[in-house]
């Protein structure tokens, strides 16, 4: 699953790296994650935020299949629409299906596999480093997104791990 997430920049990253995400009225950095249906990271790519997501899509679901050959299919938004689903299929033999915001909807309104990723931004920006874009390079950005995934997957497996309690026998 795909999607991107606009973050504020502070005053000292590098300003060509900075830019102004006109839909989120951001200017800082725009993170491209690729998510598993269990919202775990596959791929990230930190870009300036006014670059449009479909631009971005291209590099990113070339990363996905250099890292990933068995993936068969990718869900995304309304942002990659265009020639992308064709591109995809042809060059890297992905089905690209974009979930779509039906007409009749108002308000809030939970989509089919795209709420997935959605949890996995907000896992990643409760990780205090993660609310703010504070990195100077864009790429420190991207270990900083893979160490907070790497932290998040180790608790799970930890907690896993953990035996559990026994419950006390009743007494007669």
């Amino acid at each position: 699953i795909v999607d991107s997430q606009s973050v504020k920049a502070s005053w000292h990253v590098a300003a060509e790296t900075r830019g102004f995400d006109g839909g989120k009225k951001v200017t800082g950095r725009k993170r491209h994650l690729v998510v598993d249906t269990l919202g775990l990271l596959l791929v990230v790519c930190v870009t300036t935020a006014g670059l449009q997501d479909r631009d971005v899509a291209v590099p990113l679901l070339q990363r996905l299949r250099g890292g990933f050959a068995t993936v068969k299919k990718v869900w995304a938004d309304g942002g990659y629409t265009g020639s992308l689903t064709d591109w995809a299929r042809i060059a890297l033999g992905l089905d690209v299906e974009i979930v779509r915001r039906p007409d009749e909807a108002k308000g809030f309104v939970l989509f089919r596999r795209r709420w997935i990723v959605e949890r996995t931004l907000a896992w990643l920006v409760n990780s205090r480093r993660l609310a703010r874009d504070y990195e100077y390079l864009s790429v420190v950005n991207e270990a900083m997104v893979k160490w907070a995934m790497i932290r998040i997957m180790a608790r799970r497996v930890a907690a896993a791990a953990e035996p559990q309690a026994e419950e006390a026998p009743a007494q007669a």
